[in-house]
């Protein structure tokens, strides 16, 4: 047997007990792209936080990752500091891992506090200050978001914004 008699042998096995298992035992395999980010979903996005730092006259790095940090869309702005770059991708790195917003993790990173040293962990990529935002839809984590570029106060209420704007997002896809 070669290697093309082998796989329709097995497939043939596979579509054999689908068709004599019971309706229960049929497993569910999800194809929809419910709380999942996808590029058309991570774009979106993208477009309504660029639009809110454009009102506020802040040129940035947007960044959307999925629910593992991995990147899945990233937008500089032109006139965007290089290394903001990095540093929104590592935004979204952070809330996607730790489940929190870069905000909270500054508070819980401060001298005496528990996370104290943290941002020296995961080579580096733990960033200790406000712009990256868990997404989330029915309390289920789909991503996180990245903006870099300004102050740490601007970044933290332009991914606020991006937080709160994400459902609407969704709900038009």
């Amino acid at each position: 047997m070669n290697e093309l008699d082998i796989t329709n042998a097995v497939k043939a096995v596979l579509d054999q007990m689908k068709e004599t298992a019971p309706a229960q035992d049929k497993p569910h395999v999800c194809k929809c792209k419910k709380r999942q980010m996808t590029l058309a979903l991570a774009n979106a996005l993208i477009e309504k936080v660029k639009a809110k730092a454009e009102e506020m006259g802040i040129n940035v790095v947007i960044a959307v990752s999925d629910k593992s940090g991995r990147p899945v869309a990233v937008q500089c702005m032109d006139g965007a500091y290089i290394a903001s770059f990095d540093i929104a991708v590592n935004k979204t790195y952070t809330s996607a891992s730790l489940k929190m917003s870069t905000e909270q993790l500054s508070h819980l990173s401060q001298p005496g506090q528990d996370l104290y040293g943290i941002q020296f962990t995961n080579n580096g990529k733990i960033v200790i200050f406000g712009g990256g935002e868990v997404l989330e839809d029915d309390g289920h984590i789909v991503g996180a978001l990245g903006v870099s570029g300004g102050s740490a106060a601007e970044d933290t209420a332009i991914a606020a914004y991006g937080k709160q704007v994400f459902k609407e997002v969704l709900e038009c896809l």
